[in-house]
Formats: C-alpha cells, sequence, structure tokens
C-alpha cells in the first residue's frame, strides 16, 4: 500500500455497474500490457422478501457479469482492505468507500511510481505522467487498485469461472 498525502482526491465514477455487495467474486485477469476484472453485479430484485439467502460461487451463471478492461495497464493492486477493515485504507479519509468505483486525481500512488521511474536515463515527468489515472474498485472482499490510461465496460452473461477462462486466452493478444 502506499502513503496518501494531502493532494489525492477521490471521485466516483457513476458509470460502472455496482459489484454484488454479497459475493461479487471478482477475479483479475493480467499481462504486461492489458488487465482485465470480472465480477458479479448487484442486482436488484423487487420480489426478493429479505427471508432467503441465495449462495453464488464462480460457477454460478448469472445475467449480468460485469467486464472492466484497462487500457494500457502500468500497475496494479489486488487484495485487502476488505469492506470491514475498508476504514484502514490511506484514502478512506478522502471519501473512499466499500461497493463502489472511484478515481483519484492527483494520485499520490502515481507520484510515488512517477519518482520510482525517474531514475530511468530517459525519464521525463511529463511524458510519465500524461495517460496515467489511477482507479479503485471497491468489493466485499477486497479492493482493486490500478493506474492505467483508461478503461472500458463489458455487461455479459455467464459464470466468472467461464469468463475468467475467456478473458485469460485474450490477455496480451
Amino acid at each position: 500500500m502506499y502513503p496518501a498525502d494531502h493532494k489525492d482526491r477521490v471521485q466516483e465514477l457513476s458509470d460502472i455497474p455496482q459489484s454484488s455487495v454479497g459475493a461479487p467474486i471478482p477475479v483479475v485477469i493480467a499481462g504486461e500490457h492489458s488487465l482485465a476484472v470480472a465480477f458479479y453485479a448487484e442486482i436488484y430484485d423487487p420480489e426478493w422478501d429479505g427471508s432467503t439467502v441465495r449462495k453464488v460461487d464462480p460457477d454460478t451463471k448469472e445475467k449480468s457479469v460485469i467486464i472492466v478492461r484497462f487500457d494500457g495497464c502500468y500497475a496494479h493492486l489486488f487484495g485487502p482492505p476488505d469492506s470491514e477493515a475498508f476504514s484502514g485504507h490511506p484514502l478512506y479519509e478522502r471519501g473512499l468507500r466499500p461497493f463502489r468505483n472511484f478515481e483519484v486525481k492527483k494520485s499520490s500512488w502515481l507520484a510515488a511510481m512517477e519518482k520510482l521511474n525517474s531514475v530511468h536515463p530517459y525519464h521525463n515527468k511529463r511524458s510519465f505522467l500524461k495517460d496515467k489515472r489511477h482507479f479503485i474498485l471497491a468489493f466485499h472482499d477486497s479492493t482493486f487498485e490500478c493506474i492505467a490510461k483508461g478503461y472500458t465496460i463489458e455487461k455479459v452473461a455467464g459464470s466468472i469461472r467461464e469468463i475468467a477462462s475467456r478473458l485469460g486466452s485474450e490477455i496480451d493478444q
């Protein structure tokens, strides 16, 4: 994890659908030049009265699986905190919350990556930072962060296992 400084600004992204608050079962498929995150989306069921529980696993076929493909992914983190320990994230005080998606403007993590790269003999700060953005997807049991140029969103039907297999065969082709 990286230390946040006073410059970080957290902005919620409204175009990425919310992940399931119960079991999104996110999977990250990454290569050196491309990365995708797939997860079960939150589905509102007006018929559900709250008296039953539905078990979901990687083989559950759903109508709403979201794939977020990150273009030009430079770095990524995937792991803690989970939703119960989310207040320990360095950007929590800036508005970061579980079960939502964000972009971090003036990112301290990106600044740290730029400083790390500054020893390169041809490093140029402006060109290094030009197309890089910091994104965060906050799930139930994990948090995903990456530095990338941008992203695209796709909604598909199927199981996480099937979709992960398909994405794995597409990575870096």
